[in-house]
């Protein structure tokens, strides 16, 4: 049964991401047949040589969990936490079960490109008509099939952007992917989610490094610089609100601190916020997701997101980026279990047989991106992109077969 029907549990994931808590009935019937499949039905998946490696991931992102609730400043949320994301480990068993040769791994790249194109498609549609799957288009920017209330789109379509591109490259050649590639990019644009613009640019250098031969690279370079220059133009002057979001981006170059702090969307007091958490709490932070519960006691005099959301006793929801979220929430040694995992999972790469890396490429190359330090980040231990992350990092342990 896993064999027939695993890639579709994993591809229904994928497919119900924009509506809300839905992916997470995927996940949990993933996790129950992990389960199923580790401890009653197939012997041979405990003897997985994939297996190792899963599980240096999933510890490398649920001990730090554990280490922070011990002294958390919100032990309820810390500990519900702990507990709930137990259940991702028999999904990373389902994830090997279902993947065991490149055949399945064919399909699920198929299906995720084909998902993603719809993704794509709906949203330049609603860009147009301004009503998509998603529903009317209300927010101050491109929401697409997430709807208006649920601005994920340009992030999730942005780091998930190599499901698509590469399958259809390899299969329709340079100028299939190019035409993805700029359809990927006006929706990534005009869904104003600066942190889902510098994700789909590294995307775009990998594919064209990837994609155009050597001797060309520097001319492909070139002319994609002014290809992507006048899809910024374009998007511009259709979309007012993508015009003053380029225009409040730009104050960073000025360089003074209130005008980079309006560029990053307020955020600079998050991060200084957050430092302070981490100064006091350096060993295993203020407890994952307690970041909103601590940030006034660490926040500045007059700091705009005390009391926000209406409650005084709360603050900014999460630190808004990767080092900064881990070193606040679960201090040094949730840096020290993410960094061990890191280097498990390249040691993992660098022992896989050529072959076996090139297809597994674009999981790699996802997990780079969202991973990109020098970027803003949504919380990876909430239950959309925490999910997502996992959901990747089992498909990437699962593709590296031996």
């Amino acid at each position: 049964m896993i064999a027939r029907y695993g890639v579709g549990v994993l591809l229904v994931f994928l497919a119900l991401l924009p509506f809300g808590r839905a992916s997470e009935l995927a996940l949990l019937l993933g996790a129950a047949l992990g389960l199923v499949v580790f401890f009653a039905k197939d012997r041979h998946l405990r003897n997985d040589p994939r297996l190792p490696l899963l599980l240096a991931l999933f510890l490398g992102y649920w001990l730090p969990q554990l280490f922070s609730a011990f002294d958390a400043v919100a032990p309820a949320k810390a500990w519900s936490e702990v507990l709930a994301d137990l259940r991702l480990l028999p999904f990373g068993f389902f994830a090997l079960a279902a993947l065991p040769d490149r055949i399945a791994l064919r399909r699920l790249m198929l299906g995720a490109g084909l998902i993603l194109a719809v993704f794509t498609v709906d949203a330049l549609i609603a860009a147009v008509a301004g009503r998509g799957l998603g529903g009317p288009e209300a927010a101050d920017r491109l929401s697409g099939i997430f709807g208006a209330d649920n601005l994920k789109l340009g992030p999730t379509l942005a780091v998930l952007s190599p499901l698509l591109l590469w399958p259809l490259s390899e299969r329709f050649g340079v100028r299939g992917g190019a035409i993805a590639l700029l359809a990927l990019g006006m929706v990534v644009l005009l869904a104003g989610a600066r942190a889902g613009w510098l994700m789909f640019a590294l995307v775009s250098l990998a594919w064209l490094f990837a994609f155009s031969p050597r001797a060309k690279r520097p001319f492909a370079l070139i002319g994609a610089l002014l290809i992507g220059g006048g899809v910024v133009v374009l998007a511009a002057t259709l979309s007012e609100r993508f015009a003053a979001r380029i225009e409040r981006t730009a104050l960073i170059l000025r360089g003074e601190t209130a005008a980079v702090d309006e560029a990053l969307a307020h955020r600079l007091p998050i991060w200084r916020a957050a430092l302070a958490m981490y100064a006091e709490h350096p060993l295993n932070g203020v407890g994952v997701r307690g970041f909103r519960y601590a940030y006034p006691r660490h926040a500045e005099p007059e700091d705009r997101w005390v009391g926000f959301s209406g409650d005084p006793a709360q603050g900014a929801f999460h630190a808004h980026q990767l080092v900064l979220e881990l070193a606040s929430e679960t201090g040094t040694l949730g840096l020290a279990c993410w960094l061990i995992a890191l280097l498990k999972a390249i040691r993992a790469w660098r022992q896989s047989h050529p072959e076996v890396r090139r297809d597994a490429w674009p999981f790699a190359l996802v997990l780079l991106v969202m991973l990109f330090p020098l970027n803003t980040h949504f919380a990876f231990y909430s239950s959309f992109w925490g999910t997502l992350f996992w959901w990747l990092l089992a498909l990437y342990a699962a593709a590296l077969r031996r």
